[in-house]
């Protein structure tokens, strides 16, 4: 093993995994994985589960119970993803006391089609809580216009929340408002601020598929040289709003109250285009006080060929400016973008959501006991 995943973890990355499954617990994997490669963390959406669920009969047992119950298929997925859940979250458990709660937590996302309702979005999330019962779990809200005010809510409540599907910088700002606003009524409400954390989800390579796809349809020189440079540029300049928010006198307040920081999670950082070198979005976003959540494939190429130079964020962010710049210049919209991604990335996750029924309705079926 080289040290590339040590010295992520000691430049002060967070390293997650973007995956779970029951294979992956019961194996001892995800063991293997906290002990030898730094995981400390896992996050989980309705993608991951529904690959989980359909592969393999891990699931079985579980599932046949349920079936002999005639549950729906929604109590059943969320039986099957909490215990999922509840599982990792017990293997995690000695990194949460280790790091004082900041790390050792696994991340479940509120049903995706309730993405634009916030009373409905609040509702789950604390019925989430409620059936995982592990105080390392973090649950994921999609930073929607409607999520907003739900991420507020429910952090208000003393619930830790995963923020997921942040593109914009301008929505980034305004999901790190959510939090702080939630910290103040949590605050009025008498509860203990030093046991709520956040993570926002800032997805970066989506946006370079987007973007190059724009430029390779242009064609030009000029447009070609800017391949590439969007998704890091972009989560550069979330990481400089990420400082400037987390020291104001607004959050100081907070923090003598005992707040943790609402830490930046890079988020998509499997690279999509062979072209780039796979490890990209570890090694040019390294910075303190981040994550990294990685699908499986991504921590492998970083243990074995990672160069990680230290910092590589801060004071980056005129460089990051002129690079999305230049690309309005050439007439890629920035917020036509970032629109267009947070609308798919709804989107895929409701048709996600939308397969695991599908998938548990059809494993249900094929294990309902015969009648008689």
């Amino acid at each position: 093993m080289t040290d590339a995943l040590k010295r992520l973890s000691d430049e002060g990355v967070a390293i997650w995994l973007d995956d779970l499954s029951r294979k992956r617990i019961t194996s001892g994997n995800l063991a293997e994985l906290i002990d030898q490669q730094h995981v400390v963390g896992v996050t989980t959406n309705p993608t991951i589960f529904q690959k989980a669920i359909s592969g393999g009969d891990g699931y079985d047992l579980q599932v046949s119970d349920l079936a002999a119950r005639k549950v729906t298929v929604e109590e059943a997925i969320r039986m099957i993803t909490t215990a999922d859940v509840r599982d990792a979250a017990d293997i995690l458990r000695p990194v949460f006391d280790a790091t004082d709660g900041q790390d050792g937590r696994v991340s479940i996302e509120v049903d995706p089609r309730l993405a634009h309702n916030t009373r409905a979005t609040v509702a789950e999330a604390k019925q989430l809580a409620w059936l995982v019962d592990r105080p390392n779990t973090l649950i994921k809200i999609p930073a929607t216009q409607g999520g907003l005010p739900a991420i507020t809510e429910v952090i208000g409540l003393g619930i830790s929340v995963n923020v997921t599907l942040i593109f914009s910088l301008e929505r980034y700002r305004a999901v790190m408002d959510a939090y702080l606003s939630g910290l103040e009524k949590a605050k009025e409400r008498g509860l203990d601020l030093s046991k709520i954390h956040s993570v926002a989800s800032f997805f970066v390579s989506r946006v370079d598929t987007e973007i190059d796809r724009r430029i390779d349809e242009m064609g030009t020189d000029e447009a070609k040289a800017l391949r590439g440079k969007a998704g890091v540029a972009n989560a550069r300049l979330a990481y400089e709003a990420y400082e400037e928010v987390f020291s104001s006198d607004r959050w100081n307040v907070l923090e003598n109250a005992g707040a943790n920081k609402q830490r930046p999670l890079w988020a998509s950082t499997g690279v999509k285009d062979p072209a780039y070198k796979d490890t990209m979005y570890v090694e040019e976003l390294v910075a303190p006080n981040t994550v990294n959540t990685m699908p499986e494939a991504t921590l492998e190429a970083t243990d074995d060929h990672g160069e990680i130079r230290g910092d590589a964020v801060t004071g980056t962010y005129a460089e990051a400016r002129a690079d999305l710049d230049a690309l309005e210049k050439i007439g890629i919209s920035y917020d036509e973008v970032v629109q267009v991604l947070e609308d798919e990335g709804v989107e895929k996750f409701e048709t996600s959501w939308n397969d695991l029924l599908k998938s548990t309705q059809a494993e249900l079926e094929r294990l309902a006991p015969s009648e008689g």
